[in-house]
């Protein structure tokens, strides 16, 4: 098994990539075939050396690029045959190439001290939104336990006020009673209570 090397590019095997690359470019090939060739000649990842490609090789041979893109488009119109396949990958490429190294230039130092440091104020944010949560929770339990105080003398006094109504209505039912009684001892009264006339024509009161 072929182990997979890792260490730093020399300028030979930069030479090497760069002339693969070119010759698949000008013969009409993609470079991702390219990358495999290399890849293969220097036990080196196809991945390592399309990176290797991108982030460095690339930069220092762009006229040979263009050099290469012309001489296919010369080798196309000796040979009438059309490749749209091919071309359609290699575009697919360019822009992948294109994409990988914007990405490269967009990654430098002061970037990513900026993330780190936006990180860290988010993560100071979410510590402070934590504690507030956690004094909302505490302030939101007691006033819960002062709600259940209340709750319960609500009860308490509804209960006594209920009381004083039950015993209201009793009085009220003892005193309509009373006032009866009065009334109908009085009628009893007036009833024992007969009058006839004298010899004089008087009318004078007779018990019984």
């Amino acid at each position: 098994m072929t182990t997979t090397r890792q260490d730093a590019w020399t300028q030979d095997e930069d030479l090497l990539l760069a002339e693969v690359v070119l010759r698949y470019i000008r013969e009409g090939g993609t470079q991702l075939s390219a990358f495999e060739e290399v890849g293969r000649q220097l036990s080196r990842t196809a991945a390592a050396c399309g990176f290797r490609w991108n982030s460095y090789v690339r930069k220092q041979y762009k006229s040979g690029i263009e050099l290469a893109k012309k001489q296919r488009k010369e080798l196309k119109k000796q040979i009438p045959i059309v490749e749209d396949e091919v071309v359609q990958q290699d575009e697919v490429q360019e822009s992948f190439n294109n994409t990988i190294e914007a990405e490269h230039q967009r990654l430098t130092i002061q970037n990513v001290i900026s993330f780190l440091e936006q990180y860290e104020n988010s993560q100071r944010d979410l510590e402070t939104i934590v504690i507030e949560n956690q004094k909302l929770k505490s302030k939101i339990s007691q006033l819960q336990e002062e709600i259940n105080v209340v709750l319960a003398e609500k009860s308490t006094l509804e209960n006594n006020l209920q009381i004083v109504e039950d015993d209201y209505k009793a009085l009220i039912e003892i005193m309509e009673r009373a006032r009866k009684m009065v009334v109908l001892q009085e009628d009893e009264r007036s009833k024992k209570v007969k009058f006839q006339m004298d010899r004089n024509g008087n009318l004078e009161r007779i018990e019984k």
